[in-house]
């Protein structure tokens, strides 16, 4: 459990921060931008659960992203995977079954919709424009996480997750804009 009766600390003053495995790197660290981002992320979404009244629906499948953003979090901000054993206690890692959750989510939502015939601009319905918000930070989660990955392990199923939200933002937004009927859709040059 987690007990914060304290907000700050003051050891992050000299531009550090800890990590899970009680480690301290830079606040401009890969890590640290990845998991940050995640965060970024996750505030984002929440802005986007204020537009989800007619969409209940949407607004429970947005509630469980926020409490898998948080999971992924807990992961990114843990380095050293392979010394998990020495934790002491369970380290929360992604999983397989949470991108398998969110492939069936966007299955079922694509289900509903009219294959696309063109690029959609971002907008539409309040909803859809901020999912759409959802899915650019998103994608630049996922760019930060890749990017670690490069010099730093991580849990694959991390970086698999953020692609497959990104694209569940996607398919979330033509759901909000009444099942892709009211989908803006790009015109390759109108403005020439």
């Amino acid at each position: 459990m987690v007990v914060l009766n304290k907000i700050y600390t003051k050891t992050g003053d000299a531009g550090e921060t800890g990590l899970g495995d009680g480690s301290r790197v830079a606040k401009h660290s890969a890590r640290v931008e990845a998991y940050g981002t995640v965060d970024e992320l996750n505030a984002v979404v929440g802005l986007a659960r204020q537009h989800t009244q007619a969409e209940a629906a949407i607004d429970a499948q947005l509630a469980r992203i926020q409490n898998d953003l948080f999971d992924l979090g807990a992961d990114l901000c843990r380095p050293n995977m392979e010394k998990d054993g020495e934790a002491g206690y369970p380290v929360l890692r992604m999983t397989e079954a949470q991108v398998q959750r969110l492939e069936a989510e966007i299955d079922a939502m694509n289900a509903k919709l009219e294959p696309l015939r063109s690029f959609i601009l971002p907008g539409g319905s309040a909803l859809a424009a901020q999912l759409h918000l959802c899915r650019t930070v998103c994608r630049r989660a996922e760019r930060l996480s890749v990017a670690l990955a490069s010099v730093e392990s991580v849990n694959v199923h991390a970086a698999t997750f953020l692609n497959r939200l990104s694209d569940w933002f996607f398919v979330a937004g033509r759901i909000a804009n009444d099942n892709g009927r009211a989908d803006v859709l790009w015109v390759p040059g109108a403005n020439r």
